[in-house]
């Protein structure tokens, strides 16, 4: 028997807002049918549950831009929204070496189940909202707010924050910019992750209509705690906000290909 589960959490921003936030994994959270997956529960606090610190970090930054907010309320192990529908990643059998047994043996009409409930609906709402900005004349920019871990296979990883980004610079690059201005800082461009990936986030909402986006990642040990994550906030607030009021930036461009990583 499915249970009452809201799939998305939305976060109202100021009407005539420039700027959409998106988190799209958001949460741990499990519907109670699904239970824990098979997993001890510990495995789900770990990253490959969701994106520790980013959904306090979206929060944070909706209070301080006024900026509308779509957020799971799933665990990424469920379902990844951050994947095209017919990717073979959308449900992940094995992360980071933990097997998911709830997973493991998931049939086609399971996947077909959990798009319509949970995967589905996300994107509905991110591309309501979209909708809803350009029928008003307004051009936003896409925002989308990720973390990484520190170590991966046992290879620290210097960055402290990067940014990700397809083939628009218009966002990415200043906030590269700004950012390595600060000489404490490791900035990352396109890593630890390529942001070229077709049929994700903002390559379904952003890229294919033409709009600025960009897609940060901020390391986990740095966002763990409520302050650090606030205080990611405020220093992503500051560099972000200039970007979303310049309509140099806020208007519809198709990027035929990348200009560099």
């Amino acid at each position: 028997m499915q249970s009452d589960f809201p799939p998305i959490e939305t976060l109202d921003g100021h009407p005539e807002s420039g700027l959409i936030l998106l988190c799209d994994h958001a949460s741990n959270a499990l519907p109670e049918e699904y239970g824990t997956l098979g997993l001890p529960p510990a495995q789900l606090e770990r990253h490959i549950g969701y994106d520790i610190g980013a959904r306090t970090i979206t929060h944070a930054l909706s209070a301080h831009l006024r900026a509308p907010a779509v957020l799971t309320r799933y665990s990424r192990l469920l379902i990844d929204p951050n994947r095209g529908a017919d990717d073979p990643t959308l449900v992940m059998r094995l992360s980071d070496g933990a097997l998911v047994p709830g997973n493991a043996r998931i049939g086609h009409d399971e996947i077909v189940s959990r798009i319509e409930r949970f995967y589905r609906p996300y994107h509905k709402a991110i591309a309501d909202l979209v909708n809803a900005r350009l029928e008003r004349g307004i051009v936003p920019v896409i925002f989308a707010v990720h973390s990484f871990t520190p170590v991966w296979r046992g290879v620290p990883r210097p960055w402290h924050v990067t940014l990700l980004w397809d083939k628009d610079p218009r966002v990415a690059r200043p906030m590269i910019e700004a950012f390595a201005k600060d000489a404490s800082l490791v900035v990352g461009d396109n890593e630890p992750y390529d942001g070229a990936l077709e049929g994700d986030t903002l390559y379904q909402h952003a890229t294919l209509r033409g709009l600025p986006n960009a897609l940060i990642e901020v390391r986990q040990d740095l966002i763990d705690t409520q302050e650090g994550a606030e205080d990611w906030a405020l220093r992503i607030a500051y560099v972000l906000s200039p970007l979303i009021i310049d309509p140099a930036i806020r208007r519809i461009e198709h990027w035929g290909t990348r200009t560099g990583t």
